[in-house]
């Protein structure tokens, strides 16, 4: 265990794992989660680090090594439909944890589409600019290209980990106060959910989705790169997922 200084001075801990949660861990009904890879090509890249947070201020690190994946915890967790799991940019977490651990993460929010849907007066949508607007909190991009498959992790990474996930939980609270009436929200919520995993499904197939967020609601693609048949199986598959989510 790791211990450091929050943003008001608090005394936050940081647990690293291996290979996968420890039985018996019990994060809650919402848990924030971000990962580390090898690089931006979920299909390449192999999966090093997930980190995960229950919103009480600490971090929980899962490191994971060459191979096999084996973290039944985890996978657990992920699949689990009354746990909530918020993501800063999901489609390429999602996308990664499907191809390495063989999971759906099942019901989402995802704080980057929940800001383009509300913070329509900016393009700004990182999480380094939410932390900063929102909650008064900056956060360090330094450690971002660093080598997240070494043996060890230094103190920097196993920091930079954690302030992926650290501060989700609020930034929800804040852009949940921005939404508008609940009948309008919950239908952007389902177009949210409805793009957020398609885009997954296609950045796991390695393909290029050009639409905008208004299109992708509507289901338009580019069919130059994905056409017919594969574009009716990814959208099924999709309104599946968005179908399961409650209200």
């Amino acid at each position: 265990m790791t211990g450091y200084l929050g943003r008001n001075g608090d005394d936050l801990a940081i647990e690293l794992y291996h290979g996968d949660l420890p039985d018996g861990l019990d994060l809650g009904p919402s848990v924030a989660i971000d990962t580390e890879t090898m690089g931006l090509n979920p299909n390449r890249d192999r999966l090093c680090l997930a980190q995960l947070s229950s919103g009480d201020g600490n971090a929980h690190l899962v490191k994971f090594g060459p191979g096999p994946f084996d973290a039944p915890n985890l996978c657990r967790l992920l699949a689990d439909p009354d746990v909530e799991i918020l993501f800063h940019f999901g489609r390429f977490d999602i996308a990664v944890m499907r191809n390495f651990l063989g999971v759906t993460a099942r019901p989402v929010y995802c704080t980057k589409i929940a800001s383009k849907l509300v913070r329509t007066y900016t393009d700004r949508h990182g999480l380094k600019d939410l932390c900063r607007e929102l909650i008064g909190v900056e956060i360090s991009k330094e450690q971002q290209s660093s080598d997240w498959g070494a043996a060890d992790l230094s103190e920097q990474q196993m920091k930079y980990a954690a302030s992926d996930v650290l501060y989700l939980h609020a930034l929800r609270e804040k852009l949940n106060e921005m939404l508008p009436a609940k009948g309008a929200w919950t239908w952007r919520r389902r177009v949210s959910i409805f793009c957020l995993n398609a885009r997954s499904w296609i950045s796991r197939a390695g393909r290029k989705w050009t639409s905008s967020l208004t299109e992708a609601g509507k289901g338009v693609w580019d069919g130059s790169r994905l056409r017919g048949r594969r574009i009716r199986r990814i959208r099924i598959g999709c309104l599946k997922d968005t179908m399961s989510i409650s209200d």
